[in-house]
């Protein structure tokens, strides 16, 4: 687990660049604290920060082939490295070290830019081709590692943070409007968007080519639900199982000390409980809770821990902590609002005190249907199914309208919502049940005259173009692979890889092993949303695995006291920063001011619009 940054300039690098490129590097130390490395020639220069994971002593980077003509920067882990390298060694290539690294060189030298498909992990490369002077940038199937780049007048520049490019004084400044758009609906900015328009992020699952001063990009990989398979639900367990049994198995190897996150969920207690069976010693196992006992889910990763008898640390986070949120935006580099970023961070300091690597349980919702909003759009798809639209859109549209707006009430009650949701479309009735600020509010939220500067753009054409991708497969599945698109990628595995790198902190995510994931993308929607109850066939299967205690405990979450910290501990710092001018020009004042009064009476609760709020005002002090 590293950093990597890089310069290529198809005219050759200028006398300035080696201290440029240093500079660049020196802002991912967190990233990789355990040493550094460079590479130069005529026309690129390569930097690696490095923390330690595999072959201590013989990993460094960069790192050639044998005759130096191909070099390599790589942020990650393959996990099938060992069987790679076998099949290498039989082929004549020749290795000088045991690192997970030299297997892409020579893997890429048999099989060229095809080589990623390959791969089993998470990873972000740099690869330079010396001979064909050819820069080739590699993320991951799932964005678990970032990359960055920007260019500028026959210059490239690239690196794991937009940090590392904001100190190319070449590449501008400015804002990405529709980026900062999708921000203040979804939480999060897509790939391949920044904040800043000259800097893009490359996709997961593709790869870009930089030759002879042209661009271009490649999918290489993409999950599909269309080919259901017919088995029993037995059968389908013993798949399951046998799949993630061997998909932690892989994650396991390690020359560093290495525990899990645990929660006392299903998910991340299903890691544990395999690592447990696999492991000769204790395993060590870190969790996280509040005072607030409403959000606190620490007793209930305890009693497991001591269930399975693991080295268990415990960490409660309290509103003093509050003071990170300063680091966190440094970190995170551009406006980022999921709250739960904070925990995160915690969670990922205090393992970070007994083991260097740690597995976690991100993906299970996503892959299984976890998430309880699967079932409250599969009721309200119904309806929009049974009534063809030219009748349901101007009738519930019009009762949208009539219904008093009833945002203090019980979900139930809110018929206004449910009326609107039943006059759009299945991605656009999606959109607005997941967005962070709702559209009626982003629009007053932010100035009018901000729409000149997005053309037409609206953020939830994203979801619709991720949504009829497929047309062939159920509704479900469409939401399912939406969500493994946006949410999964541009949030939670963000969150995660900021908040554990912030720390020196490498961690693995078993269920989203590309071949796991292919493997559930196959079973049939109704084993698992089976009636009103979400991850069926997966709890099913861990049944032999976990007590029926935890595969019937409720879903809690993990989420923070937001409404409390903003009308107590959190009141000073945020009011201060929120109720001042907004220095972009971007927010309506009068706006902010009515949600954060509104708030402090108690009667509403607007807290997650506060924090996106808050977090872009935090972001601005740091790179605005």
């Amino acid at each position: 687990m590293c950093g990597i940054a890089g310069i290529f300039s198809k005219s050759g690098l200028r006398p300035e660049d080696p201290s440029l490129l240093k500079r660049m590097a020196d802002t991912l130390v967190h990233r990789g604290p355990d040493g550094e490395g460079f590479h130069f020639d005529e026309f690129v220069g390569l930097a690696h920060r490095r923390l330690s994971i595999i072959d201590l002593e013989g990993g460094a980077q960069p790192l050639s082939n044998e005759d130096a003509s191909i070099w390599v920067v790589f942020n990650g882990e393959i996990y099938n490295y060992v069987e790679l390298r076998e099949e290498l060694v039989a082929k004549g290539h020749v290795f000088k070290t045991t690192s997970d690294t030299e297997v892409i060189v020579h893997l890429y030298e048999d099989r060229g830019e095809k080589f990623v498909t390959a791969l089993r992990g998470m990873f972000a490369i740099g690869l330079w081709d010396g001979p064909k002077r050819k820069l080739v940038l590699v993320r991951d199937r799932l964005g678990k590692k970032p990359l960055y780049y920007g260019s500028f007048k026959g210059r490239f520049f690239f690196g794991s943070e937009i940090k590392a490019l904001t100190e190319v004084a070449e590449l501008p400044r400015d804002i990405d409007y529709q980026a900062l758009v999708d921000y203040f609906s979804l939480l999060y900015i897509p790939a391949p968007k920044s904040i800043f328009s000259s800097i893009r992020k490359v996709r997961p699952a593709h790869y870009v080519v930089i030759k002879n001063g042209e661009f271009s990009e490649t999918c290489y990989w993409d999950l599909s639900f269309d080919n259901v398979e017919k088995k029993t639900e037995d059968d389908w367990c013993r798949d399951i199982l046998d799949v993630y049994r061997d998909s932690i198995r892989l994650r396991l190897r390690s020359d560093v000390p290495l525990g899990a996150f645990l929660s006392g969920g299903v998910d991340s207690s299903s890691v544990v409980a395999v690592m447990k069976a696999m492991s000769a010693g204790r395993v060590n196992t870190c969790s996280i809770g509040f005072e607030e006992k409403e959000f606190d889910e620490s007793a209930h990763a305890r009693r497991f821990a001591e269930r399975l008898q693991t080295d268990h640390h415990e960490e409660i986070v309290r509103p003093d902590a509050l003071s990170v949120l300063d680091k966190l935006a440094w970190h995170y580099d551009e406006p980022f609002a999921d709250s739960s970023a904070v925990p995160t961070y915690y969670v990922s300091q205090a393992a970070r005190r007994y083991v260097t690597v740690a597995l976690s349980g991100d993906g299970g919702d996503e892959n299984f249907a976890g998430y309880r909003r699967y079932y409250h759009d599969k009721i309200e798809n119904h309806f929009r199914s049974v009534m063809p639209e030219p009748i349901r859109k101007p009738l519930f549209t019009a009762l949208g309208a009539l219904y008093p707006k009833l945002d203090w009430a019980p979900r139930v009650l809110r018929a206004q919502a449910t009326f609107r949701a039943f006059s759009r479309t299945p991605a656009e009735g999606y959109f607005y049940s997941v967005s962070g600020i709702k559209p009626e509010l982003k629009n007053r939220l932010l100035v009018a005259d901000l729409a000149g500067s997005l053309n037409g753009y609206n953020s939830v054409n994203l979801f619709e173009d991720l949504y009829n991708r497929h047309p062939n497969a159920d509704h479900l599945s469409r939401l399912q692979y939406l969500d493994i698109k946006t949410y999964l990628v541009e949030d939670i595995l963000v969150k995660v890889d900021r908040a554990s790198m912030a720390n020196s902190l490498e961690v693995r995510c078993p269920i989203l092993d590309h071949k796991f994931m292919e493997l559930v993308a196959h079973i049939p929607s109704s084993l698992k949303l089976n009636g009103n109850k979400g991850k069926y066939i997966f709890k099913k299967a861990l049944s032999t695995v976990l007590p029926s205690e935890v595969l019937t405990r409720r879903k809690q979450g993990f989420a923070v006291p937001l409404p409390t910290w903003f009308r107590n501990e959190l009141k000073e710092l945020s009011a201060d920063l929120l109720l001042s001018k907004d220095p972009l020009g971007i927010l309506d004042g009068k706006t902010v001011l009515e949600l954060w009064n509104r708030h402090q009476t108690g009667r509403s609760d607007h807290s997650t619009a506060l924090w996106t709020i808050l977090m872009y005002r935090l972001w601005q002090d740091k790179f605005i």
